[in-house]
């Protein structure tokens, strides 16, 4: 075994005499611009990332709900046309108070003092809480508020409880039936959700929830869109920060360990430092916002660069070891390394091209930062990987005598990568079947895979916001909306007998239609109306609306009056779930619009979009990544020029893919959208691994050399590296699970785990295939035509 290795190492001084065409065509040779005027590069450098420092202080967050599903799509657009008319949803703080005693005299008190207080906060327009209902009106007077200024004591307490707890307006809405739980909907100035403010506004509200109920023994939490947004924006901030972190403390802690020089830390962990600070300045000049995908851009280009800078490093330290100056060494690195580094980004690059066939407007834009990112990543790698070789490196001759004899753990994985390496060539054409018949298992496994999506998902789930929600979902039926938009033809006004008999068939309609619950419309006030004054003509409504504060209006009436919203609220659950109860309702909805034609009748809404679209947009990205797998394959055979490398390519492609996916079935999870992105993306470098290898494959296949004998020479001087970068990929992604963002979190854990499966096929897959292809193409054409 020993002996092996010994004649792989001397043959490091040889390699450069293989194969002359480039697979890269030459464009590896970007890498040696700088490398001939270093000072002058480093100069250039830190005018570039003084530059970078300034673009990523423009980076601004978007931390909209909708922006998954933000596309040039009707259903989109009508969503956006109902947000500016009836705007309140996008501004409502929602206060969930809950407790056994919350109908206590004292705690109840205490709840009204606290309603006063939030309608004092600062950027607050009005808020509705079960204080807001009123009594009957009396015939030609205002009605008089439900709750009296004086609370009733003893029985008489106990019977106006009764009476607020049977209120129309307020029971099953802002009261639940059993009375543990109320909600208070706060609107918020919409300039104040937009800005920097927010953050004060809830913390205000946030004080006045301490003071005014801390010794109440009520659960008091907040949720709604605002609060959502504001823990989304936090989320991405910080998470922003642990991903720099830990990501360069586990690229610069695993350099240093196996190479054992700060200088060759520096040479290997820079650069791709340095492609993160350049790409997110370049991204903050381009103007892209940071979300919950761009998010994970930091530890992306770690992945893409730090790869590709270990091997070029490890190529020019095996070069030192070999007895080459320094120049030479980097030099002849990036000759021989830098091909397959381009060719490496080229893949990752087609990964995030392959991100425009979303629908959704925030992964083509994710797609978009990508591609730019990986361009970024590939020149300053191949720039800087030489520039800071020829600088750092110290003492070549020394270093080189003393590695030769004392370089245990770099020699450890060689004669792992060797012992893997012999078995795997031992018998090629077992392997392989074996490798075929697992993969396409774990292919029929993968295709059961279902689209899932929830709202919950994108929210941070450690926080308030969720768990508000949740509590709403199982007591007030439901915090998210599902509204019926219904605009009225030319020639009809609100009050008409036409129009409002309309509303009236949507209300009833909604509130029968099973999973929807919390129904408000104009036709909620008339109906009361009727009931407790006795009134339902039109003067009496008019006069009412017209009584009610602006920003409760605008909840169901547009300005202009020729639009009106009957809101529904659903549970959050899963969008396979969702889209039966909406599609049903849609369907019962036709009934009206017959009755009433020229009126038209929409489903609308964040969840009725999320249903209706969320389930399309994953299955397309999932069938736009079966199309990547084949276009990646022909893009690498066609830069080796060889029908053998590209099948030889599919296999361990495909199986981090299938393998992952397999993972997600067994634990009972669908395919998301954080996880079929964190698979498109994570095949693209995933081949990275198949890639080096190869390209060493081709460049160890001269004559008089056996295949066999080259698979094992390729292996043990580029596993080493592999393995490395593998390692620390995996922390670079995995450090998400730290996101209160459970998308990241699936993202980040998915990514890391897809990263160690393409290593093992790479070990394990490759091998085999690629020498069974070999074999087979020295029958066909003749052992003296190369198959690489």
């Amino acid at each position: 075994m020993l002996e092996k290795h010994s004649e792989n190492e001397v043959h490091v001084d040889k390699v450069e005499h293989g194969p002359t065409s480039s697979i890269a065509f030459g464009l590896e040779r970007i890498g040696l611009i700088a490398v001939r005027a270093p000072i002058v590069s480093c100069i250039i450098l830190l005018v570039l990332i003084v530059g970078a420092v300034f673009g990523i202080h423009r980076i601004k967050i978007d931390d909209s709900l909708s922006q998954l599903f933000r596309s040039n799509s009707r259903e989109f657009h009508q969503y956006e046309e109902v947000t500016k008319k009836f705007p309140a949803e996008e501004f409502d703080v929602l206060v969930v108070v809950e407790g056994k005693t919350l109908l206590a005299r004292n705690n109840l008190e205490k709840l009204r003092d606290f309603v006063t207080d939030l309608q004092l906060v600062d950027g607050t327009r009005g808020l509705v809480s079960l204080f807001s209902a009123r009594q009957a009106p009396a015939p030609g007077k205002l009605p008089a508020a439900l709750f009296p200024a004086e609370l009733p004591e003893g029985a008489a307490y106990d019977q106006f409880i009764e009476t607020v707890k049977n209120n129309e307006i307020i029971r099953g809405k802002l009261l639940s039936d059993d009375g543990t739980l109320a909600l208070i909907v706060l609107s918020l100035d919409p300039e104040v959700v937009a800005s920097n403010k927010l953050t004060k506004t809830v913390g205000d509200i946030r004080a006045l929830m301490k003071e005014d109920l801390g010794d109440t023994g009520l659960s008091v939490q907040l949720s709604g869109v605002p609060v959502m947004q504001l823990e989304i924006r936090n989320a991405v901030e910080r998470d922003g920060l642990t991903y720099n972190i830990l990501g360069i403390l586990a690229g610069c802690i695993i350099a240093i360990i196996f190479f054992r020089k700060i200088s060759f830390m520096v040479v290997a962990a820079f650069p791709p430092m340095i492609a993160i600070l350049i790409a997110l300045g370049a991204l903050g000049w381009a103007n892209f916002n940071l979300n919950m995908f761009l998010n994970v851009m930091t530890p992306l280009i770690m992945v893409i660069s730090f790869s590709d800078s270990m091997q070029l490093t490890f190529a020019a330290r095996d070069r030192l070891i070999a007895g080459q100056d320094k120049f030479t060494a980097f030099k002849n690195a990036v000759l021989v390394v830098g091909p397959a580094c381009v060719l490496t980004h080229g893949t990752a690059g087609i990964s995030f091209i392959a991100l425009q066939f979303s629908d959704s407007d925030l992964i083509r834009k994710f797609g978009e930062a990508g591609l730019a990112a990986t361009i970024i990543a590939l020149v300053t790698v191949l720039s800087l990987v030489p520039v800071f070789g020829v600088l750092f490196v110290r003492n070549e001759k020394l270093f080189a005598v003393k590695f030769q004899s004392a370089d245990a753990g770099v020699q450890a994985l060689r004669n792992f990568c060797y012992w893997i390496a012999v078995r795997m060539v031992g018998r090629p054409g077992l392997f392989s079947l074996i490798a075929l018949v697992f993969v396409a298992s774990l292919g029929v496994v993968y295709a059961n895979l279902e689209p899932r999506y929830r709202l919950a998902d994108q929210v941070p789930d450690k926080r308030q916001a969720v768990a508000a929600s949740n509590r709403l979902d199982a007591k007030l039926t439901g915090a998210n909306p599902v509204n019926v938009l219904i605009t009225f033809p030319k020639g009809e006004t609100l009050y008409s007998p036409e129009t409002l008999q309309t509303i009236a068939d949507v209300h009833a309609t909604v509130e029968k239609a099973a999973g929807v619950g919390n129904v408000w419309s104009l036709e909620t006030l008339r109906r009361w109306l009727a009931e407790k004054a006795g009134s339902d003509d039109v003067a009496t409504l008019k006069e009412y609306v017209n009584v009610i504060p602006e920003h409760l209006v605008r909840r169901f009436i547009d300005a202009q009056q020729d639009a009106v919203l009957v809101a529904g609220r659903v549970p959050d659950k899963d969008s396979s779930q969702l889209l039966p109860i909406v599609d049903k309702l849609d369907a019962e909805l036709d009934a009206v619009r017959k009755k009433h034609p020229g009126y038209e009748v929409a489903v609308t809404g964040l969840a009725a979009i999320a249903a209706r679209n969320s389930a399309g947009m994953i299955e397309k990205l999932n069938r736009g990544l079966t199309v990547e797998f084949a276009l990646v394959a022909l893009f690498i055979g066609l830069a080796f020029r060889s029908w053998v490398v590209m099948f030889a390519c599919i296999l361990p492609g495909i199986f981090p893919v299938v393998m992952s996916g397999t993972v997600l079935w067994a634990m009972g999870e669908g395919l998301q959208f954080a996880s079929v992105v964190a698979l498109t993306v994570s095949f693209g470098l995933g081949l990275s691994a198949t890639i080096h290898f190869l390209n060493r494959l081709r460049l160890e296949s001269r004559p008089g050399v056996g295949s066999a004998l080259a698979v094992e020479r390729a292996t043990v001087l580029v596993g080493p590296a592999l393995i490395l970068t593998t390692v620390v990929l995996a922390c670079g992604l995995v450090v998400t699970v730290f996101s209160d963002l459970p998308s990241l979190r699936l993202f980040g854990w998915l990514g890391a785990f897809s990263m160690v499966s393409a290593l093992v096929a790479d070990l394990f897959i490759l091998r085999p295939t690629a020498m069974w292809l070999i074999n087979l193409h020295a029958k066909l054409q003749g052992p003296d035509k190369p198959a690489i």
